[in-house]
């Protein structure tokens, strides 16, 4: 019987590996690339039957590149752009989705998540470095948290900022209590991901610090810190894309609408043209476009953290 070598059944794993992994991809970017191309498209030409993928047919073929029709519409109905004397670009975008919205995502994503590293940072260290009673019990604690769903928390978060609302207290505002829902939601995780990379960072380099001279608050801040920054990066990201893509809290637990988030901006969107599928599609794109560029900017550092949290950890 004839043997197949060895080298050719590893060439035709590696092949058919890279092609399930290609069709995975294809599966996945089907949506976006459709929700990109329905984006760019006119009214009439996404009702159209039967539907078309690309808007460059005429009436003697089915594709012309020179008779392509693409539209901004959807994306000049969301930004709502005019002009603006006091506007260093000439225009403002008066749409409020960028107006209001964004702005508020954007504040309750980078407030919650630079909190949340700071508190997960040291809640990391002290559980990385220090033995105390009861430290597993409370850890353990931490863990179970992370399975409870802030679904099921939401009543009970209702009935807090009902509360504190009628209260009538002088420093209080839906923002800061939504910024403190997110933080104790995304906090237990984070001071796992951050114990986990403390955990990675070898004693012997604080201990040598010491010995050099330094206290243990400068052995933490010139030694641990820097190299558990892709850590403390990893979980500002993660975070902050949570924060951004979260909607029913944001939903339920904020009174005014000029404090909602941007998925309330999309839902609010979603009810006023429910038939103008290339407003919401361009509505969809251009509340994912700050994520993605932070990804591709950010991308090495989150992997690289991601990595090294799993192999050493």
């Amino acid at each position: 019987m004839r043997r197949i070598p060895t080298v050719s059944r590893k060439s035709w794993e590696h092949s058919l590996v890279n092609g399930a992994l290609i069709v995975v991809c294809i599966l996945a970017m089907l949506p976006i690339a459709t929700t990109v191309l329905i984006s760019f498209k006119r009214q009439e030409d996404i009702t159209r039957k039967p539907p078309v993928i690309f808007p460059c047919d005429t009436s003697t073929q089915s594709f012309d590149a020179s008779a392509c029709r693409w539209a901004v519409e959807g994306y000049q109905r969301v930004l709502a752009p005019k002009p603006s004397e006091t506007s260093p670009l000439g225009f403002a975008l008066t749409g409020n989705m960028f107006r209001i919205y964004v702005p508020n995502t954007l504040l309750y994503a980078t407030t919650s998540s630079l909190l949340v590293v700071l508190l997960a940072g040291m809640s990391g260290y002290a559980f990385s470095r220090y033995r105390f009673r009861g430290r597993g019990a409370l850890m353990t604690g931490i863990l179970a948290i992370t399975g409870v769903p802030l679904l099921t928390n939401l009543l009970a978060l209702y009935q807090m900022g009902v509360t504190l609302r009628k209260a009538h207290l002088p420093f209080y505002d839906d923002r800061i209590f939504i910024v403190i829902v997110y933080i104790g939601f995304f906090l237990p995780l984070s001071v796992w991901i951050a114990k986990g990379f403390f955990d990675a960072i070898p004693r012997e380099l604080e201990e040598a610090a010491l010995i050099d001279g330094c206290s243990p608050i400068g052995a933490l801040m010139r030694i641990i810190m820097p190299l558990a920054m892709p850590g403390m990066a990893a979980v500002f990201l993660l975070t902050f894309v949570n924060v951004w893509n979260e909607f029913i809290a944001g939903y339920l637990l904020i009174a005014r609408n000029d404090h909602k988030p941007v998925m309330f901006g999309l839902y609010e969107f979603l009810g006023q043209n429910i038939i103008n599928l290339q407003v919401i599609a361009a509505a969809c794109i251009l509340i994912a476009l700050p994520i993605v560029i932070l990804f591709l900017f950010t991308r090495r550092t989150f992997f690289k953290a991601m990595v090294e949290g799993a192999v050493k950890g």
